[in-house]
C-alpha cells in the first residue's frame, strides 16, 4: 500500500488521462469504424476498394509504428501542430477503427437480405437502409466483440506512455526515477486495468440482456 499511497499524485493523474485517452478513442473508432463497415458493404466498388484497403494495410501494421509515424514523422510534414496527447487519440482511433470496422461488418452479414429488400420495396436508398434498417440490428448481434475489441483498445493505450503521455503505461518509469519497487506499482497499474475492463464487461453484460429483449 506504501507504493500507491505514496505516489497518488501519480496514479490519480495517469489513470485519468488513460480514461480520456480511451473514452476519446473509442467514440472516434467507433464512429469511423461504422463508416469504413459502410464503405465496405457498399454497392459502389470504389468505396469498398478504399475500405478494404485502408483495413488490410492498418491491421497489418503493428500500432506502435502508427504511433511513431503520428509522433515522429507527421509535425515534419508542418500542416498542424498537434500534442503528443492528441497524436494518441489520433494513432489509437486510426488503428482501432480497422478492427471496430470487421466487428461491425460481420454484423451487418448477419442481418437477413431480406430486410434490406423490405427496405427497398418501401423506398429507401441504401444510406436509409444501412442507418435505420440494417445497422440497428447488426449492433445487436456483435456487443461482444465490439467490447472486446475495445478492451484491447483500453490497453493499447499504454503504448502511450511510450511516447511522452502521461498515462497509467508512464507510471513505472515515475516509480523508477523516485526509488520504490517497479514491480508493485506494475501490480496495481494491473489492478486498475482490471478494474476498468471489470467496468466495460460490466457494460457488455447489460447491452446483451438489454438488446436480447429487444429484439
Amino acid at each position: 500500500m506504501d507504493v500507491l499511497l505514496n505516489n497518488l499524485d501519480l496514479f490519480g493523474p495517469f489513470f485519468l488521462t488513460t480514461i480520456e485517452l480511451f473514452a476519446i478513442a473509442a467514440v472516434g473508432s467507433l464512429v469511423f469504424g461504422t463508416i469504413l463497415a459502410m464503405l465496405r458493404v457498399s454497392p459502389v466498388p470504389v468505396f469498398r476498394a478504399i475500405g478494404t484497403t485502408y483495413v488490410t494495410i492498418v491491421r497489418n501494421t503493428p500500432l506502435t509504428l502508427v504511433f511513431a509515424f503520428f509522433v515522429f514523422a507527421y509535425p515534419l510534414l508542418d500542416i498542424v501542430k498537434i500534442s503528443y496527447f492528441t497524436a494518441a487519440v489520433v494513432s489509437l482511433t486510426v488503428y482501432t477503427s480497422a478492427f471496430i470496422c470487421e466487428v461491425v461488418r460481420s454484423g451487418i452479414n448477419t442481418v437477413p437480405v431480406g430486410q434490406a429488400e423490405a427496405g427497398r420495396a418501401l423506398g429507401l436508398n441504401f444510406g436509409q437502409i444501412l442507418g435505420q434498417v440494417v445497422l440497428p440490428q447488426a449492433l445487436r448481434s456483435v456487443v461482444p466483440p465490439l467490447i472486446s475489441t475495445l478492451i484491447a483498445l483500453l490497453k493499447n493505450s499504454t503504448i502511450a506512455g511510450g511516447f511522452s503521455v502521461a498515462e497509467a503505461g508512464a507510471i513505472r518509469s515515475y516509480i523508477s526515477e523516485r526509488g520504490d519497487n517497479q514491480m508493485v506499482a506494475l501490480l496495481w497499474v494491473a489492478l486498475g486495468f482490471i478494474i476498468l475492463v471489470a467496468v466495460l464487461s460490466f457494460v457488455q453484460r447489460n447491452l446483451e440482456k438489454r438488446w436480447s429483449v429487444a429484439r
